[in-house]
Protein backbone atom coordinates (compact mmCIF):
# COMPACT_ATOMS: atom_id res chain seq x y z
CA UNK A 1 0.00 0.00 0.00
CA UNK A 2 1.40 3.28 -0.78
CA UNK A 3 2.10 6.34 0.89
CA UNK A 4 0.72 8.70 -0.67
CA UNK A 5 -2.75 10.31 -1.59
CA UNK A 6 -5.39 8.52 -3.70
CA UNK A 7 -5.52 10.12 -7.20
CA UNK A 8 -9.25 9.80 -7.22
CA UNK A 9 -9.48 12.24 -4.00
CA UNK A 10 -11.30 15.25 -5.30
CA UNK A 11 -8.53 18.21 -5.19
CA UNK A 12 -9.02 21.39 -2.87
CA UNK A 13 -6.80 24.16 -3.88
CA UNK A 14 -4.69 25.89 -1.61
CA UNK A 15 -5.07 29.23 -2.42
CA UNK A 16 -8.74 29.69 -3.18
CA UNK A 17 -9.60 28.12 0.31
CA UNK A 18 -7.10 30.16 2.28
CA UNK A 19 -8.91 33.12 0.36
CA UNK A 20 -12.24 32.14 1.32
CA UNK A 21 -10.77 31.17 5.34
CA UNK A 22 -9.66 34.87 5.06
CA UNK A 23 -13.50 35.81 4.30
CA UNK A 24 -14.69 33.78 7.15
CA UNK A 25 -16.24 31.53 4.11
CA UNK A 26 -16.46 28.23 3.84
CA UNK A 27 -13.23 26.96 2.13
CA UNK A 28 -15.25 24.01 0.48
CA UNK A 29 -18.02 26.07 -1.86
CA UNK A 30 -17.15 30.18 -0.90
CA UNK A 31 -20.50 30.50 0.21
CA UNK A 32 -21.39 29.68 3.83
CA UNK A 33 -19.77 31.35 6.87
CA UNK A 34 -17.11 29.57 8.40
CA UNK A 35 -17.87 30.72 11.70
CA UNK A 36 -21.11 30.52 14.43
CA UNK A 37 -19.49 33.22 16.23
CA UNK A 38 -16.73 35.91 16.57
CA UNK A 39 -14.05 32.54 16.96
CA UNK A 40 -16.32 29.30 16.82
CA UNK A 41 -16.79 27.64 13.61
CA UNK A 42 -19.88 26.65 12.95
CA UNK A 43 -20.87 22.92 12.98
CA UNK A 44 -21.24 22.68 9.28
CA UNK A 45 -21.23 24.69 6.68
CA UNK A 46 -25.08 26.23 6.07
CA UNK A 47 -24.46 26.01 1.82
CA UNK A 48 -22.48 22.71 1.10
CA UNK A 49 -22.44 20.64 4.38
CA UNK A 50 -18.80 20.46 5.07
CA UNK A 51 -18.42 20.35 8.71
CA UNK A 52 -15.92 22.71 10.43
CA UNK A 53 -16.72 21.72 14.07
CA UNK A 54 -13.35 18.59 12.99
CA UNK A 55 -10.79 21.82 13.16
CA UNK A 56 -8.20 22.00 16.05
CA UNK A 57 -7.05 25.37 15.20
CA UNK A 58 -5.60 25.52 18.46
CA UNK A 59 -3.45 28.70 19.10
CA UNK A 60 -1.83 28.81 16.07
CA UNK A 61 -3.75 31.67 14.70
CA UNK A 62 -2.91 33.32 17.79
CA UNK A 63 1.02 33.08 17.31
CA UNK A 64 0.32 34.23 13.80
CA UNK A 65 -1.43 36.98 14.44
CA UNK A 66 1.27 38.07 17.40
CA UNK A 67 4.33 37.50 15.00
CA UNK A 68 2.23 40.06 12.37
CA UNK A 69 1.50 42.71 15.04
CA UNK A 70 5.24 42.87 15.89
CA UNK A 71 6.04 43.15 12.50
CA UNK A 72 3.38 45.96 11.54
CA UNK A 73 3.76 47.80 14.89
CA UNK A 74 7.75 47.91 15.46
CA UNK A 75 8.58 49.15 12.53
CA UNK A 76 6.10 52.00 13.04
CA UNK A 77 6.90 52.62 16.28
CA UNK A 78 10.42 53.44 15.54
CA UNK A 79 9.18 55.75 12.25
CA UNK A 80 6.69 57.71 14.30
CA UNK A 81 9.18 58.14 17.22
CA UNK A 82 11.51 59.48 14.76
CA UNK A 83 8.99 61.76 13.04
CA UNK A 84 6.88 62.98 15.83
CA UNK A 85 7.44 63.95 19.45
CA UNK A 86 5.16 62.00 21.13
CA UNK A 87 5.01 62.07 25.38
CA UNK A 88 6.18 58.60 26.55
CA UNK A 89 2.41 58.79 28.69
CA UNK A 90 0.56 59.37 25.23
CA UNK A 91 2.63 56.32 23.63
CA UNK A 92 1.82 54.45 26.68
CA UNK A 93 -1.61 54.57 25.57
CA UNK A 94 -1.23 54.63 21.94
CA UNK A 95 0.67 51.28 21.14
CA UNK A 96 -1.09 48.77 23.20
CA UNK A 97 -4.42 50.00 22.52
CA UNK A 98 -3.93 49.68 18.85
CA UNK A 99 -2.02 46.74 19.35
CA UNK A 100 -5.33 45.63 20.35
CA UNK A 101 -7.55 46.91 18.23
CA UNK A 102 -5.51 45.72 15.19
CA UNK A 103 -5.55 41.85 17.23
CA UNK A 104 -9.15 42.10 17.80
CA UNK A 105 -9.31 42.97 13.84
CA UNK A 106 -6.75 39.95 12.31
CA UNK A 107 -8.08 37.26 14.61
CA UNK A 108 -10.75 35.80 12.89
CA UNK A 109 -9.50 36.22 9.60
CA UNK A 110 -6.13 34.39 10.34
CA UNK A 111 -7.95 31.59 12.41
CA UNK A 112 -10.34 30.87 8.91
CA UNK A 113 -7.39 30.67 7.11
CA UNK A 114 -5.50 28.07 9.74
CA UNK A 115 -8.92 26.33 9.16
CA UNK A 116 -8.55 26.14 5.51
CA UNK A 117 -5.37 25.52 5.33
CA UNK A 118 -6.09 22.26 7.64
CA UNK A 119 -9.07 21.75 4.98
CA UNK A 120 -6.88 22.29 1.85
CA UNK A 121 -4.11 19.72 3.22
CA UNK A 122 -6.69 17.26 4.85
CA UNK A 123 -5.23 17.65 8.05
CA UNK A 124 -6.93 16.87 11.50
CA UNK A 125 -10.28 15.87 11.07
CA UNK A 126 -10.26 17.06 7.26
CA UNK A 127 -8.73 13.79 6.23
CA UNK A 128 -11.81 12.27 4.54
Amino acid sequence: MSDHPSTDVAARPLRSAVLSGLKGRCPACGVGAMFARFLKPSAACSACGQPWNVSQADDFPAYIVILLLGHILVPLMIEVNSALAIPLGMQALLWPGLAMVLAGVMIQPVKGAVIAFQWARRMDGFAG
